[in-house]
Order: C-alpha cells, then sequence, then structure tokens
C-alpha cells in the first residue's frame, strides 16, 4: 500500500526538515503545498526529495487542502496529512506500516492521536492530552470539511484507530503563537456567526464524519451549547472546564499559560470580533458577509 504525505506550508523553513525526516521514515512520496513562502521553504522541500506545488493563500484551510488533493496523481492509494510544525512518531509509523496491508477495501480512513507540545512542554490535562484525529485515507474517500474553523478530514466508510501519535511541537516565540491566535479568532468569529445567521451553511458531512466519538461530541457540544451561551462568558465557563474540571491546572506554569491563552484569551477574542461585526451590521444596516469584510477584512 503506498502512501502520499501532503503538507501545507508558508515561511516554515523553521519545521519543515524535521517534518519531511519524519515522513520519510513511512513514505518517499511527499507533496508540499507551498503558498508562496518567502523563506527558504520550498528550498527545503526541493531538498528532501518532495513534489512542490504553489497556490496562493485564501485564510481557509479547507480550500487549501481539497485543492492540493485534487492535485494527487490518480493512482493515489492512501493520504497522509500533517503539517509543518508535527512530526509522526516512531510507534504511529511502525503500527500503520503494519495494519495497512490488512485492511480490507471498506476501510477508507486511519485515526491516531495527536498530542501537543507547547513551549517546549507536553500538555496532558485539560482535554487536550490526546486528541483523536484522522489524518491517514484512502485517496478518493476523504475530503477537508468546508468550515472556517476545526475541519477535519471526513470519510466515507469505516474507521480503524491506532495508539500512536502525532506530536505538534511548533518552535516559534509566544509572541508569533499570539499572532497566529489573532488570525484564528477571526476565522472562528465567523463560525460563530454563521452558526447563529446561517449566511452561509457549512458542509458538516456529520452523516458520514470518520471519527463518529470524539469528533462528532465536540461538535455537536459546540454547536448546541457552547455557540448559544453569551459572548465573553462561554470563554470564561470554557476555561473553567479546561483548567479545573478537566484538570489542566496539572500542567504546572507552562500549562497554565496554555490553557489561559488557549482555552480563553484566544476565545474571548473571537467574541469581541463577534461582537464588532454585529454592531457593524446594525449601525451601518449591512448583511453579516459585508460587516465580516470591513470588519475582520475577509471575503466568506
Amino acid at each position: 500500500m503506498s502512501i502520499t504525505a501532503l503538507i501545507l506550508t508558508y515561511n516554515e523553513e523553521l519545521h519543515l526538515k524535521r517534518c519531511l525526516e519524519s515522513v520519510q521514515a513511512l513514505t518517499p512520496n511527499m507533496v508540499v503545498v507551498d503558498s508562496y513562502s518567502s523563506d527558504k521553504t520550498c528550498e527545503i522541500a526541493r531538498e528532501a526529495g518532495a513534489t512542490l506545488l504553489q497556490r496562493a493563500w485564501e485564510n481557509n484551510h479547507s480550500t487549501q487542502v481539497n485543492w492540493a488533493l485534487a492535485q494527487l496523481p490518480k493512482d493515489t492509494q492512501w493520504v497522509m496529512r500533517i503539517d509543518a510544525d508535527e512530526i509522526l512518531t516512531p510507534e504511529l509509523i511502525a503500527q500503520i506500516q503494519a495494519i495497512l496491508p490488512t485492511l480490507g477495501n471498506e476501510v477508507n480512513g486511519i485515526t491516531c492521536y495527536r498530542k501537543m507540545i507547547f513551549q517546549d512542554k507536553l500538555i496532558r490535562f485539560g482535554g487536550v492530552g490526546a486528541n483523536v484525529v484522522l489524518r491517514l485515507f484512502r485517496y478518493g474517500h476523504g475530503q477537508s470539511e468546508s468550515r472556517w474553523m476545526d475541519e477535519h478530514i471526513s470519510v466515507r466508510g469505516p474507521i480503524v484507530h491506532l495508539n500512536g501519535a502525532i506530536i505538534d511541537h511548533n518552535l516559534h516565540s509566544l509572541s508569533w503563537w499570539k499572532e497566529k491566535h489573532r488570525n484564528y479568532a477571526k476565522r472562528e468569529a465567523i463560525d460563530l456567526l454563521n452558526l447563529e445567521l446561517q449566511f452561509n451553511p457549512t458542509i458538516s458531512g456529520e452523516n458520514h464524519l470518520a471519527m463518529q466519538t470524539q469528533i462528532s461530541f465536540k461538535r455537536r457540544i459546540k454547536e448546541s451549547v457552547y455557540a448559544k451561551l453569551p459572548g465573553g462568558a462561554r470563554a470564561m465557563a470554557y476555561f473553567f472546564l479546561r483548567y479545573f474540571i478537566l484538570a489542566g491546572f496539572l500542567d504546572g506554569r507552562v500549562g497554565a499559560q496554555f490553557h489561559y491563552l488557549q482555552a480563553y484569551w484566544y476565545r474571548n477574542l473571537a467574541d469581541q470580533y463577534v461582537a464588532l461585526v454585529k454592531r457593524q451590521m446594525k449601525t451601518q444596516k449591512l448583511s453579516a458577509q459585508k460587516a465580516i469584510a470591513q470588519v475582520l477584512d475577509t471575503q466568506v
């Protein structure tokens, strides 16, 4: 069974070599889809023997992933989606190599764990210690959901789960992380506004979403509970859940910083963006799409 690794990049010279080296232990077939980087990303990709494609970034992972999938050769068998700041662990690679030859044609997806390292510390608690993700899927049977935030690969057909892990270990500074999450907050705000106003219904893919347990459960909680709480209050409630109920405090000082920033600060910022867009809609009598374009500088 052949596997093609698919990596999206933009100015990833700090991470890409490490990522590709981990992937090469699984497969020599690597496709890097770059958004016109200005650093050495493309040079690193070529030196590693990866196929390099380029496409302008449209501030949407789903669009980029699905475009990339359409560029792969038709004889591609399996696709491994991995981010440039992630690595495959040897345990996961061994498990994939052992199970792929045994799978029947009805199995179209494989899930594994995704663990996060923040500021060089492994985050173990707060409900994010071992998220389940679907990153390996049979070509032609999976695509990225059409969502602005929290998009996942969905597949048609059965899946299997492996206990190995992908490690997310970003090496950038904390200021870089915060700037990245400011952009994420805009996309989260668009998702929240869309859930409420339905100006552009998303394609959730729930009928055949590959991970019916963890992903679907979290999605239902977000859409039926979290999104309906008052702005600002929901960020505080989510932080309380993560830090106290799910024992995020056990991650220590660095963990406290992570859970505060990722569970409260970033989501509270998204709520502020939601409020700004709604104010613009009301005062200027604009549609949601036009207000989002003016306030968040994003076309939807």
